[in-house]
């Protein structure tokens, strides 16, 4: 085989996009993916945020533009690259539903700039952060219902759900039996409990009247559970 078959070749590969193509389309993600990294800081509330996170989506949008470029409209490409990718495993679970739509926002934001459609890219990016950013200032969907996870571990020599119960009545106007498990090795038994307590009551009344029938045991109240795992 000649060189000039080689080279010939090379630039058979190459010349389905310019040096000028890939540059602008890592300008480009890199930009759209910076404010979506932005927006996400910006509205997230809760305590499992991540500096990490934010920028794997920075990363995740320039890649994924570079990969179009390299798909381009050549199907069996495609099928190579999904082949390869297939091989990644994410060992992270995300805690946050909210945190999937970003991980989309910023791979939708690589296709579109990957395949030279970078007014799309810019116009979606803006449009969808105003409105990620306009249901958080305006608390959109948001249920003002204020309940209470309450976890009472008690001994397992005998059934002490009414027990607990009858303890948690009076501090509550509402209360609801979520699981029961065994733990450390069914010495103990811990029950689950959804409350909406009543007017004036604070966690550490609710600790205190578990603390009288769980003989001892770990009794524990989480407010805004809805931003935390249970």
């Amino acid at each position: 085989m000649s060189l000039d078959s080689i080279f010939g070749d090379f630039e058979d590969l190459t010349g389905t996009f310019t040096v000028a193509d890939v540059t602008m389309a890592l300008v480009v993600s890199f930009a759209c993916a910076a404010l979506v990294g932005w927006v996400y800081r910006a509205t997230h509330r809760g305590v499992s945020y991540s500096q990490s996170y934010v920028q794997t989506l920075v990363l995740l949008g320039m890649i994924v533009s570079l990969v179009m470029l390299i798909v381009g409209s050549n199907i069996a490409r495609a099928f190579t690259l999904v082949g390869a990718l297939s091989i990644v495993r994410f060992r992270n679970a995300v805690k946050e539903t909210r945190d999937v739509a970003f991980i989309f926002f910023a791979m939708a934001i690589g296709m579109a700039a990957g395949t030279r459609f970078y007014t799309l890219a810019g116009i979606a990016t803006v449009v969808v952060s105003l409105v990620v950013l306009v249901m958080t200032r305006f608390d959109w969907y948001r249920l003002d219902v204020h309940r209470q996870i309450v976890k009472a571990q008690v001994p397992a020599d005998r059934d002490r759900t009414t027990e607990v119960v009858g303890a948690l009545e009076p501090l509550c106007t509402d209360l609801d039996l979520v699981s029961a498990e065994t733990i450390r090795a069914g010495a103990l038994v811990e029950l689950v409990f959804s409350v909406r307590l009543r007017s004036g009551i604070e966690s550490g009344a609710v600790v205190a009247a578990l603390g009288a029938v769980s003989d001892g045991q770990k009794v524990t109240v989480l407010t805004g559970h809805d931003r935390s795992d249970l």
